[in-house]
């Protein structure tokens, strides 16, 4: 498989975003043709996923989406030309598995998986599972799919994982000790470590694919007003809102917010590119935190301890769960 050594640096986000065009011919000229390929987004009910499953819908794909809201997935799917849905609350693991098998069962190819869903928390919420709401929801959501998912994947050639990531990984660090923050709740830092955790399972995930033909890149959308993260009570929600404010004129729009996750899932540009970090459709650098190979094999076995996987000891995870 094709890796990238010269990786360039990443752009300055904020002339990236002052210079971010809306030229639809421009962007397509960076997708490819669908036709015949399905692919499955989760958060496609608004922002960047409903954007990026309704390009590549048009681009001739069979697009599946995945939304916690019955009417309202129902709702976009029809909207956006979407071949069918499946209903879900990713967040919990269970509910993954059953997602996954709904998918299983009705597709015999899976050419893109775009994990996509995701949420901040200003205050510490836990899952019906007892899981912290933004690692569940976050990563351990995309790292479930994607091993329930990793036959079809393999039995598709030339298939695709997209993970959903932020530069928000910049201010992340992996807490091992206390992923869940039980002590010293944060949400602007859960979400910051959830960024990394993206960047490090892409990593592994990629390691392990090796040779199977299915790439895996991780990407950050930009800064987009959808309106997420806002609204939240508490200092990590105001923090949140002003930032949006003062920002705003070099916000993206959801279109150029989800163009780096359309190239990724459809340009032949970047056939057979694995384990790398995309800003504005190139290659970037993320944090050396993100590029600790020893954390992203870390963080795989805990993992596989969250989500039940019996081959690892249990020690791993029930450490980190404190």
């Amino acid at each position: 498989m094709k890796t990238w050594t010269g990786i360039r640096p990443p752009r300055n986000p904020y002339n990236a975003h002052m210079t971010a065009t809306g030229n639809t011919a421009a962007q397509h000229a960076l997708t490819g043709d669908m036709t015949g390929k399905t692919v499955l987004v989760t958060g496609a009910t608004g922002g960047i996923g409903k954007a990026a499953a309704r390009t590549l819908a048009t681009l001739g794909a069979t697009v599946v989406i995945v939304g916690r809201s019955a009417a309202r997935t129902a709702e976009v799917a029809r909207e956006i030309g979407a071949a069918s849905f499946i209903v879900a609350d990713l967040s919990v693991m269970s509910e993954v598995r059953r997602a996954a098998a709904e998918f299983r069962a009705t597709h015999s190819r899976l050419d893109v998986l775009l994990n996509n869903a995701g949420a901040i928390t200003t205050a510490r919420q836990e899952t019906p599972e007892g899981i912290e709401m933004t690692f569940a929801l976050n990563h351990l959501n995309y790292f479930l799919l994607t091993r329930e998912l990793l036959g079809l994947l393999r039995a598709t050639p030339g298939a695709r994982v997209v993970n959903v990531s932020s530069e928000a990984h910049r201010t992340g660090r992996m807490r091992w000790d206390d992923l869940e923050f039980r002590k010293g709740y944060s949400g602007l830092q859960a979400y910051g470590q959830s960024k990394l955790a993206n960047i490090l399972f892409t990593r592994e995930l990629s390691r392990r694919l090796a040779g199977t033909g299915v790439s895996a890149n991780s990407l950050h959308p930009g800064v987009v007003y959808t309106g997420f993260g806002q609204g939240g009570a508490g200092l990590a929600g105001r923090l949140v809102s002003f930032s949006y404010q003062i920002m705003r004129p070099f916000i993206k729009s959801v279109e150029q917010g989800a163009q780096t996750s359309i190239y990724l899932a459809s340009s032949p540009e970047v056939a057979g590119i694995t384990g790398q970090y995309f800003d504005n459709e190139r290659v970037a650098r993320p944090t050396p935190q993100a590029l600790d190979d020893a954390a992203a094999a870390r963080l795989w076995a805990v993992s596989e301890e969250y989500v039940g996987v019996p081959s690892v000891g249990t020690q791993a995870a029930a450490s980190a769960k404190g």
